[in-house]
């Protein structure tokens, strides 16, 4: 498509949009241009009530409410199942919501990364969230080793600031039989750059080691097939890209030969003992054959009722849908930035080609970029500020229009 830099032609993409409708399921901030979907989604709807759903139920039922409730307590966690696998390209029994993302690493990490005194290294992408590079250090550290020998990153070309998939497959490769697990994101938080996850995954294997990525900035972003790809496991928060509040739930994968494996080792809670059992209160922890055998606890009902409400409508735009709008308003959004950068004062760091990067554009000024993160918030747009000198855009397509796109243009060239 050839586009333009008028507010009639933003516009007409969105007169033309099929998921427009979408806008109005959330509450969008009045007079601003919300870019910031990849830090805090906004609030949706059905948020509310769906919430009270839950209120109303503890005041009637009380404790009854884990069993009588409009929505049981009891096995809160199922009526997200079928809404996750949707997001993540899973099958239902891969996937569970519960706890939060670093403590779901942290749990996926007994399991899937046992060192032994020749195969401990863990291969994971430079500059990754800090929460990783903590839960890996620390893990490292937990079984005896020293994180600068046992951990491996991969850093990008001289000159270059995203990854190229041969040096991340020629790495792994090259440490061999020495690495337990590679350990990426999906999408990097600081570039935007989506990584290769169905190649990784294949290089990891082929060399005897476990393949698991952090989604936190994937998931509900770009479009995701798990089960196919193949990886042992994932996890994601859900308040970015999945529109579940702040400090949200997190979500789950693990694929099947894992899940239903029950003598892999884990740590143990009552929620993942063999469900038909649970009340039994016996000793000696039965897992159930599914990725609900890593549950510690019990639903977290209220942040889950958010998330259901969320993931509700995700589902019903679809995220091949999603993912094709997100694909155009980033290509549109690339454009005008181009279009208004007449003095070079940034670079965009995320790569173009559409299948290496979600809705994010990272831009790297030069100089002043805290100046033109400043001027944005006082032409009342909401964008994020990344140290020493980026600012991240990210157009979220369930809930961002065109035209605003076209105005964030504008700003850059006041």
């Amino acid at each position: 498509m050839e586009f333009q830099n008028t507010p009639e032609f933003a516009r007409g993409l969105d007169a033309q949009d099929k998921l427009a409708s979408f806008r109005d399921e959330f509450h969008t901030l009045k007079d601003k241009v919300y870019l910031c979907g990849n830090s805090l989604g906004l609030l949706p709807k059905a948020a509310r009530a769906a919430v009270e759903q839950e209120f109303a139920d503890w005041q009637e039922l009380g404790v009854e409410g884990h069993f009588e409730g409009k929505n049981p307590w009891f096995h809160y966690h199922k009526f997200l199942t079928n809404g996750t696998a949707h997001v993540v390209g899973a099958l239902p029994h891969e996937v569970v919501v519960m706890n939060n993302l670093t403590t779901n690493l942290h749990l996926m990490m007994v399991t899937f990364y046992r060192p032994t005194q020749t195969r401990y290294k863990i291969i994971m992408e430079c500059s990754a969230f800090p929460s990783d590079q903590y839960a890996m250090e620390t893990q490292v550290r937990h079984h005896g080793f020293n994180p600068d020998d046992a951990i491996v990153e991969v850093f990008p070309r001289e000159g270059e600031y995203t990854l190229r998939t041969e040096d991340i497959i020629n790495v792994i490769h090259s440490h061999g039989d020495s690495v337990a697990l590679v350990m990426f994101g999906g999408v990097n938080y600081y570039t935007g750059q989506a990584f290769d996850m169905p190649a990784i995954v294949v290089a990891a294997h082929e060399n005897g080691a476990y393949a698991g990525f952090d989604l936190a900035h994937a998931a509900g972003n770009i479009y995701l097939k798990l089960h196919d790809w193949n990886a042992d496991f994932a996890c994601w928060c859900t308040y970015k890209y999945l529109n579940s509040g702040p400090g949200g739930t997190s979500g789950v994968f693990i694929h099947e030969r894992n899940a239903t494996d029950v003598t892999l080792p884990r740590f143990g809670g009552w929620w993942g003992y063999e469900e038909s059992t649970r009340f039994q209160m016996k000793k000696g922890f039965k897992p159930s054959a599914t990725a609900q055998g890593w549950q510690l606890s019990n639903a977290q009902v209220f942040p889950m009722a958010i998330h259901k409400a969320s993931l509700e409508i995700m589902e019903r735009a679809g995220m091949q849908n999603l993912r094709a709008k997100s694909e155009l308003l980033t290509a549109y959004l690339e454009y005008v930035l181009e279009d208004a950068n007449t003095q070079n004062e940034f670079v965009i760091i995320t790569p173009t080609n559409a299948p290496e990067r979600g809705c994010q554009l990272s831009l790297l000024f030069k100089a002043n970029g805290k100046g033109m993160f400043n001027r944005l918030l006082e032409n009342n747009i909401i964008a994020d500020w990344r140290e020493p000198n980026v600012i991240r855009l990210s157009p979220v397509p369930l809930y961002n229009a065109f035209e605003e796109i076209w105005k964030v243009g504008q700003a850059f060239k006041v």
